[in-house]
């Protein structure tokens, strides 16, 4: 097979057409170079021009302070779950966890592990429909750090809005939304998010960290679990994902040459709100997020009947329309419309779910 087809996949997802065949074109040898990006050393003088071009892509886009630092990390999330909480949660202290979902569950796991933790609020009786509002939330003035999850990848969930944690460090897994809308980076002590959404391929983390939090890391932790090792080794202590770091660069260029975040965020809306709209249309689909939560990356929804989803995924991909199968735990439809998601395959899967309704409602 060589026509590509309408990927859904909640991640690895979907990467702009544009960007892979630049790297198509330079992965044998980079211009001037007469190498693979692939095959250069992290040291040389190459890669700090790409993983240059990359952070100031980034800081560019999300318009990141002076005095925050950018740090390209390996692990996924799921490894920020407990550097965290090593870096930042002090034994005689505590953090707070927001959850709305099975990701900030996964979170909140790890935390444990490492010292105490308050659930300030959970949506889980409800489902994990929707974020909680202020005079939901119970925190503690006296916490090391508020933990929220920006984007339920797997529940279609999302914050619109920062919740107020007042001098207390903010700390978000923007994983699955990140450079799909614009956020106000000042807000949060610390940001991260794996690359295999919005920013390029699986293997690379996004870090964007406040400077006011370093010194607060005890002495005495492993050397890779320790942000500042990175800071101070900007992210090349160890040899990093060189290729996706590439790749990310390629991605930010893209995004700004298609209006920045302002004209990435205008887009996403509009293909989500398609799809939302075919829902809302009629009671054969019915939208697992509450209105004012619903997500622009991952639209959740359900169908009468289980057998019945199993029938829509089927005959949906047969269509050329891959990984709309919801998530083991939660089941249903999910249709994971990223920055790369092309509306023409918006377009589609409105047209199929019609179709599928008139033959099967």
């Amino acid at each position: 097979m060589t026509e590509r087809i309408f990927n859904f996949s909640a991640g690895p997802a979907v990467l702009p057409v544009p960007v892979l065949e630049e790297a198509q074109r330079d992965l044998l040898s980079l211009p001037g170079v007469g190498m693979s990006v692939m095959e250069i050393s992290h040291r040389s003088k190459t890669f700090d021009e790409i993983i240059g071009r990359a952070e100031s892509g980034l800081r560019e886009l999300l318009s990141i302070p002076d005095n925050y630092r950018i740090l390209f990390l390996q692990g996924g999330a799921s490894l920020q779950f407990s550097m965290i909480p090593i870096n930042f949660l002090p034994k005689d202290g505590s953090a707070d966890y927001v959850l709305t979902g099975s990701w900030g569950k996964k979170a909140l796991k790890e935390a444990k592990k490492a010292g105490n933790v308050n659930i300030a609020a959970t949506m889980a009786d409800g489902g994990f429909t929707r974020v909680p509002g202020n005079d939901e939330i119970s925190l503690n003035p006296g916490a090391a750090y508020v933990h929220i999850t920006t984007n339920e990848t797997i529940e279609g969930v999302q914050w619109k809005h920062e919740p107020d944690t007042g001098s207390v460090p903010l700390i978000a897994d923007a994983s699955s939304d990140i450079l799909s809308h614009a956020i106000p980076v000042d807000k949060y002590a610390l940001i991260y998010a794996g690359a295999q959404k919005n920013m390029g391929p699986s293997g690379v983390t996004l870090v964007i960290i406040r400077d006011d939090l370093l010194p607060r890391i005890p002495d005495g932790l492993h050397t890779m679990l320790d942000y500042r090792t990175h800071v101070e080794n900007n992210s090349l202590y160890n040899t990093p994902n060189t290729w996706g770091i590439y790749i990310i660069s390629l991605v930010t260029k893209w995004i700004k040459d298609k209006g920045g975040i302002a004209g990435m965020g205008r887009e996403n809306d509009e293909k989500a709100q398609l799809i939302y709209d075919a829902i809302d249309a009629t009671d054969f689909y019915r939208g697992h997020a509450d209105a004012d939560c619903r997500s622009t990356m991952n639209v959740t929804f359900r169908l009468p009947s289980e057998e019945l989803e199993k029938k829509f995924t089927s005959e949906a991909t047969a269509q050329g329309l891959d990984g709309l199968k919801g998530h083991r735990s939660v089941g249903g439809i999910r249709a994971s419309i990223y920055n790369a998601f092309p509306r023409a395959g918006v377009e589609a899967l409105v047209s199929f779910m019609k179709e599928f309704e008139r033959k099967n409602g």
